[in-house]
């Protein structure tokens, strides 16, 4: 083992998912250079550089001798969280090594790396043991206060569910009360009175998808959102995302361009790509000047990934090819342009840049268009026009039954800003 720079891995559990996330991570970490051995406690006979529990009270077998406790950081315990105090008890220790399931994969991957440093420095000479003492005593710090972070990271995410759902009740409540007043069942309205009734409705939606928005950011880690794919027609997501910003075009008197063409090739979540058409519209209402214009195109076009570039669209395969893979939305306005430095930046989460021209909208809105359009395998960038800025996405046609539009192989011939 010693003239390896891989790693041993042992892992104690009967739980197949955790075996397969923990497979691919190696994987990814070591390529081939790594061993996997994974059987229940009383299976197992395996010399590893770290070992992984996966522990379940009452079943896992904690076969530990007082001087694998020494070496603490190569036990790594998977633990619910409200069953450490169970197993630091059963260990006889509080200095464990603790993951709070479900492992994230990014944590994971630290860990793995974390061993295989540790590998390499037991492969060195016997006057680094202080050196490394020295060091695993403030790992073992870090460790406790990433734990911390995890339980309040877990108490935040449950924090938002509980509260965003007593929130949307009012919400709702109110913009049904609206649309009662705004459809004459409580009595006519002036023109005046309605106009203010359709203000408060706009300014509804807005705080709502801004609240789904904080929620959907919140859980991404920690819940898989699965789609309902369907096949339909984009325009339609359009114009009910036009239909909900009326008040706030009409308002700034912006004139509006729409052409696009058909997209029966393409399926998507009806409601959560609404969701990326509002939010992109929302953010080219605002920065519009008032009498602006905002130009909506929406056509088929071919994706090639393997050109990602800075500047212009390039298509250059478009000739060569017999049809396109996918289908592309435009959303190009008048308003001022966007820094060139926060071109790749502008759809990160919770990140801003200053000024009263930042387009980000506080990392809220456009990390939500670009987690959408990541779940349907497509791409979203932004880049400057020749007058203000260009939102894009594109969306990959679905494979046909001959199997002459496959998904794993259409990428994007266009900018990867952002994306």
């Amino acid at each position: 083992m010693s003239g390896k720079v891989g790693v041993d891995v042992a892992l104690i559990s009967d739980n197949a998912s955790i075996a397969k996330a923990c497979q691919t991570t190696l994987a990814e970490l070591f390529g081939h250079d790594f061993t996997l051995s994974a059987a229940p406690a009383r299976d197992l006979s395996s010399d590893a550089d770290l070992y992984i529990w996966d522990f379940v009270p009452g079943e896992t077998e904690l076969l530990l001798r007082p001087s694998d406790l020494e070496y603490a950081q190569d036990h790594l315990f998977l633990v619910e969280r409200t069953d450490i105090e169970q197993l630091r008890e059963l260990a006889g220790s509080p200095h464990l090594n603790i993951l709070l399931k479900p492992v994230t994969p990014a944590t994971l991957a630290a860990v793995l790396g974390e061993a295989r440093g540790r590998k390499r420095e037991r492969d060195q000479e016997f006057a680094a043991r202080q050196l490394r003492a020295e060091r695993d005593e403030m790992l073992q710090y870090l460790m406790q206060a990433n734990l911390k972070l995890q339980e309040y990271d877990q108490d935040r995410t449950n924090f938002l569910a509980r509260s965003l759902h007593d929130f949307r009740s009012p919400l709702t409540a109110i913009s049904g009360y609206c649309s009662l007043l705004l459809g004459v069942n409580l009595g006519l309205l002036t023109d005046e009175q309605q106009e203010v009734l359709r203000r408060m409705q706009y300014s509804l939606g807005r705080l709502s998808r801004l609240a789904n928005s904080m929620f959907q950011l919140s859980i991404s880690n920690h819940r898989e959102q699965a789609l309902v794919l369907e096949q339909g027609n984009i325009e339609e997501c359009i114009d009910r995302a036009l239909q909900e910003l009326t008040p706030l075009i009409d308002e700034k008197r912006i004139s509006i361009s729409l052409d696009v063409e058909s997209s029966e090739l393409v399926c998507f979540d009806k409601p959560r790509l609404e969701q990326v058409i509002v939010n992109l519209l929302d953010n080219a209402c605002k920065f519009t000047p008032r009498a602006g214009a905002i130009d909506i195109k929406g056509y088929p076009f071919f994706w090639d990934r393997r050109i990602v570039m800075s500047g212009p669209v390039v298509d250059r395969r478009v000739a060569q090819m017999d049809a396109p893979n996918s289908f592309r939305v435009d959303i190009r306005d008048s308003g001022p342009g966007i820094p060139t430095a926060h071109l790749e930046k502008i759809f990160e989460e919770y990140t801003s840049y200053s000024g009263g021209q930042d387009r980000s909208g506080g990392g809220l809105g456009l990390a939500i268009c670009r987690m959408i359009i990541r779940q349907h395998h497509g791409r979203i960038w932004a880049e400057n026009g020749c007058a203000g800025a260009v939102f894009s996405f594109v969306l990959p046609h679905r494979r046909s039954a001959a199997g002459t539009q496959d998904v794993s192989r259409m990428a994007m011939c266009a900018v990867g800003a952002g994306a």
